[in-house]
C-alpha cells in the first residue's frame, strides 16, 4: 500500500522548548533515521535503498558533499542523508489528479513542508497565462514551449539559466555547452549563495578555488578548527572524520556564536562506543565569537604568530610566497582593544588558540557559510590563508584549507563550467572542441539574475534542480521578480515553493533522482560527481523509477537543446542522451583533469583532481606565488536595541527542503518560527522567554522588512545576536546586501529590530 501524504498543512506557530542537547547522533539519530525511512517507503525498500548510499557500486546521497572514505562502512550514510534519501525514494506520488484538485493558489499558501511531503512528481505539467491549475503537457510539447520562448527574447542574454548543487556533472557540461551555443554565460548557481566568498578568496590567494585537503589529511592533523560550521546538522559524516582524528592526537577547536552539539560529543552510531557509551569529546577548545568576529580573531592569531619566537616558517614564506611584508605591518597595526570589541572573546581564549597553533606543525582550518555569508566574507578567509601561510600550512599532508561545500555536487557542477564569469582558457578549449566561439561577456550570477528580472531585463527562466524562490534572499522582491517573466521552468523531482510563484506561463520537468535505475537505448547508464575534497566517483540509481514518463536530466537538457538549437547544430545531442559516455569523452577533452575519464571514473572511489597548492606547492594565481593579503579590520556596527541576526538550518532540514519540525540539538520541537536570543539580551530588549515579536530588518537606504509573529527562546547565542531558521527568515535578508567582491547574500548579519508581533 502505497504511503500517505500528509493532507493538513501543521501549525508551525508554537515551538515546546526544552534543553539543548550536548552530544550528537547515538541511538536517537539511528531511530530517527529508520522512522523517517518507514515514514516514505516499505521496510524492504527502505533496507535495500539506504544499503547502497555512498557505495562504490551505489548511489552517492542527494544531501552534502563530504567524501567517503577509501573503506566503506555497510552503513555509509548519517542521519540527515538517511532523510534525503527516504524524501526521495518516497513511495508517495504527486500525479496530474493532484494538480487538478489543487489550484496554484492554493499550493502558494500551503508551507514548503507540506509541498515536499506531497511525493515524487510523475509527469510535465504545465500553466497556462490566466489559468489556476497546472496540466498535463507531453515532453514534445514542453519542449517546443521552451524553445518558442527562448527565440522571442531580444538577445540570449535575456534567459537565465540556474543550476542546484544536486546536477551531475554530465547534465551540468551539457547545460552550460547549451547555454553558451544559445549565446549567454547567464549561469547564476547555488554557490553563488554559499561558498562564493570562499572561491573568490582561494583563487586570488592559492589559485585554486576549492579546498587542498583530502580526508587523509584530517586524520594526520595536529590542530582542526572548524569556524562557522555545524557539521553535526550540515555533515554530520564529518564527525566520524574528527572522531578518528581526535583518536591519532588532534587537537579541535570550535568557533562559532552558537555551541553546537555535534562539535560537542559524537556519539558514533557504527561502533559499541557510540551506541551504548558516552561518545567520544571532540571539541577542545571552543570560542564563542560574536558574528562577523572571525577577521578579527584571526588577525589577532596572526599578530601573535609573528610575535612569536620561530613562529614564522620563512623558509615557506620566501619561496613560496608574495606580499609578506604589507600583510604583516598591517598585522601589526592592530590593536588588543580593536580585536577584543570585535570578536567579544576573553583574550585569554585568544592566546590559548595561539599556543595551540604554535605548538603544532599541521593545521588544517575548516568553515562553512558561518565565513561566507558576511560583507566581509572574502577578507576573512583571506586572512585565515593569511594563518596558514604563516606556518607553511599549505600543501603539507596533514594541512591545508577546508572549505566544506553543501549540495552534493555543487563543487563538480563549477568545475564543468556552470559559472557566470568562465575563464578564457576553459571557454577556449570548449569553443575548440565544439567548433563554435562560445561568449565572452560575463553573465550573471543569482543575485543578479534577481536584479535583471525584476528590472525586466531577463524574461525566461530555467532551473535545473533547487528551489530557488526559497533558497534567495529578500523574499518579496524575489518573488514579484519571478512573476515578471514570461516563462519560468524548473526541472525538479519534488514540489517545492518555487513552483508556485510563477511566470506567465510556468512548466515544472519532472526527471530522475540519484536513487533512481537510468536506462537509455544503450543500457544502464551512470553519473558522476565531485565531493568538497575534489575526489570524482561515479553514481548509480537502482530503484525503478516513479513513473515511465520520467527523463533524466542529460536527456532534459539534450532534448531541450536540440528543439531550441535546431537539426543544425552539429552538438551530437541525442547520443548525449543515449550514453553518458560520449559526454564524459567530451568533458575529458575540455576540462583539465579529465583525461581518460571514463576509465577513471570507474575505478572503485573514483578518482582525484590535481590541486596544484596541494600536490606540489605551486600556485596558479597572478603572481605565480601563494599571495599573502592586507584585509582591514571591520566589523558591523550594531546601534542600541538591535541585534545581528544569523539565519541557519535547523536539524529536520537541508537547505531550503524541510523533514520535519524538529531541531532536536537545539532543543525546539514541533515548529520553526522561532527567534533565539541570549537571555541577557533579551532582559536588555524586554524579550520575554515563549512571547511573541515581529521581526523587522533595517537597510541603509531606510527600507525595512518584516517577518511576523515570531516566538522567542531563551538560547545561549554570544551577545549581540540572535539566530532564526531560513527560509522563514530570508525575507528580512536585503537583495543588496552582499559580500564585497563574492556578491553573496550576507545571510550571516541581518540588522534587526524587535516589534509587537503584529498577529496578536
Amino acid at each position: 500500500m502505497a504511503k500517505q501524504a500528509p493532507k493538513v498543512d501543521p501549525a508551525q506557530d508554537r515551538a515546546r522548548v526544552t534543553e539543548p542537547k550536548h552530544a550528537a547522533a547515538g541511538l536517537p539519530a539511528v531511530g530517527h533515521s529508520l522512522r523517517m525511512a518507514n515514514d516514505q517507503m516499505s521496510p524492504k525498500r527502505a533496507l535495500a535503498t539506504l544499503l547502497k548510499v555512498n557505495q562504490p557500486d551505489g548511489f552517492d546521497c542527494p544531501g552534502c558533499a563530504w567524501p567517503e572514505p577509501g573503506k566503506t562502512h555497510t552503513a555509509e550514510f548519517c542521519e540527515n542523508g538517511a532523510k534525503a534519501v527516504a524524501e526521495e525514494a518516497t513511495e508517495r506520488r504527486v500525479t496530474a489528479a493532484f494538480f487538478a484538485e489543487h489550484p496554484v493558489a492554493e499550493l502558494a499558501d500551503r508551507s514548503g513542508y507540506w509541498l515536499g511531503q506531497q511525493g515524487r512528481l510523475t509527469e510535465p505539467m504545465l500553466l497556462e497565462e490566466g489559468a489556476t491549475h497546472y496540466t498535463p503537457v507531453s515532453w514534445d510539447r514542453a519542449f517546443a514551449i521552451v524553445a518558442e520562448e527562448l527565440h522571442r527574447l531580444p538577445s540570449p542574454d535575456a534567459a537565465a539559466f540556474y543550476t542546484s548543487g544536486r546536477t551531475s556533472n554530465e547534465a551540468a557540461f551539457a547545460y552550460q555547452l547549451f547555454a553558451r551555443q544559445l549565446g549567454t554565460n547567464n549561469l547564476p548557481d547555488c554557490s553563488n549563495m554559499c561558498h562564493e566568498s570562499s572561491g573568490s578568496a582561494l583563487v586570488e590567494t592559492l589559485g585554486v578555488g576549492k579546498g587542498s585537503v583530502s580526508l587523509k589529511d584530517l586524520y594526520q592533523a595536529d590542530l582542526i578548527i572548524v569556524a562557522g560550521q555545524n557539521p553535526g546538522t550540515n555533515h554530520p559524516r564529518m564527525l566520524s572524520a574528527l572522531e578518528r582524528a581526535k583518536r591519532a592526537g588532534a587537537k579541535i577547536v570550535s568557533v562559532n556564536p552558537l555551541p553546537e552539539a555535534g562539535l560537542e560529543r559524537f556519539k558514533n552510531p557504527q561502533n559499541a562506543r557510540g551506541l551504548a557509551g558516552t561518545g567520544t569529546k571532540l571539541t577542545d577548545l571552543f570560542l564563542q565569537i560574536r558574528l562577523g568576529g572571525d577577521l578579527a580573531l584571526f588577525r589577532a592569531l596572526n599578530q601573535l604568530i609573528l610575535n612569536a619566537e620561530n613562529g614564522v616558517d620563512h623558509a615557506f614564506v620566501a619561496e613560496h610566497c608574495l606580499g609578506f611584508e604589507e600583510f604583516a605591518a598591517e598585522a601589526a597595526a592592530t590593536t588588543r582593544a580593536e580585536v577584543l570589541a570585535a570578536t567579544g572573546l576573553p583574550w585569554e581564549q585568544i592566546e590559548e588558540l595561539a599556543e595551540l597553533t604554535l605548538g603544532s606543525q599541521k593545521v588544517i582550518v575548516c568553515w562553512a557559510m558561518g565565513l561566507t555569508q558576511h560583507k566581509h566574507s572574502v577578507p576573512t578567509i583571506r586572512e585565515v590563508v593569511n594563518f596558514l601561510l604563516l606556518r607553511g600550512n599549505v600543501g603539507r599532508p596533514g594541512a591545508g584549507v577546508c572549505p566544506v561545500r553543501g549540495h552534493s555536487n555543487v563543487q563538480g557542477d563549477r568545475t564543468m563550467g556552470i559559472f557566470e564569469r568562465p575563464a578564457p582558457a576553459f571557454l577556449d578549449a570548449l569553443g575548440k572542441e565544439f567548433g563554435f566561439e562560445p561568449p565572452r561577456h560575463h553573465g550573471l550570477d543569482s543575485v543578479d539574475t534577481i536584479r535583471a528580472m525584476r528590472d525586466g531585463r531577463v524574461k525566461v527562466f530555467f532551473a535545473m534542480g533547487g528551489n530557488f524562490v526559497a533558497a534567495t534572499p529578500d523574499t518579496e522582491v524575489t518573488e514579484a521578480a519571478m512573476r515578471r517573466c514570461a516563462l519560468t521552468v524548473h526541472v525538479s523531482t519534488k514540489l517545492n515553493r518555487s513552483h508556485v510563484v510563477t511566470g506567465a506561463r510556468a512548466l515544472i520537468l519532472p526527471t530522475l533522482g540519484r536513487t533512481d535505475r537510468d536506462w537509455t537505448a544503450a543500457g544502464a547508464q551512470f553519473v558522476s560527481v565531485e565531493d568538497s575534497m575534489g575526489m570524482v566517483h561515479s553514481s548509480r540509481g537502482g530503484l525503478q523509477p516513479p513513473s515511465a514518463t520520467l527523463l533524466s536530466e542529460v536527456a532534459i537538457v539534450c532534448r531541450l537543446a536540440r528543439a531550441a538549437l535546431g537539426e543544425a547544430n552539429d552538438v551530437p545531442w541525442e547520443a548525449f542522451a543515449e550514453s553518458y559516455d560520449t559526454v564524459r569523452d567530451r568533458i575529458a577533452r575540455v576540462v583539465p583533469g579529465f583525461d581518460d575519464f571514463n576509465a577513471k571514473v570507474r575505478a572503485p572511489g573514483g578518482f582525484a583532481l590535481p590541486h596544484g597548492p596541494r600536490d606540489s606547492r605551486t600556485f596558479p594565481t597572478a603572481t605565480g606565488k601563494a599571495n599573502f593579503s592586507v584585509n582591514p579590520l571591520t566589523a558591523p556596527e550594531v546601534p542600541e536595541g538591535r541585534l545581528l541576526l544569523q539565519t541557519l538550518r535547523s536539524h529536520d532540514q537541508y537547505n531550503t527542503t524541510v523533514y520535519g519540525l524538529d531541531d532536536r540539538y537545539r532543543g525546539i520541537i514541533g515548529g520553526r518560527r522561532v527567534v533565539m536570543v541570549n537571555p541577557a539580551d533579551a532582559a536588555a530588549l524586554g524579550l520575554t522567554e515563549g512571547g511573541y515579536v515581529d521581526l523587522v530588518s533595517e537597510w541603509v537606504d531606510g527600507s525595512e522588512r518584516r517577518a511576523p509573529h515570531f516566538q522567542v527562546v531563551h538560547y545561549p547565542v554570544a551577545r549581540g545576536g540572535a539566530a532564526a531558521y531560513y527560509p522563514e527568515t530570508n525575507v528580512l535578508v536585503p537583495l543588496d546586501s552582499t559580500a564585497e567582491i563574492s556578491n553573496t547574500p550576507t545571510s550571516k548579519a541581518v540588522l534587526i529590530r524587535f516589534e509587537p508581533d503584529s498577529g496578536s
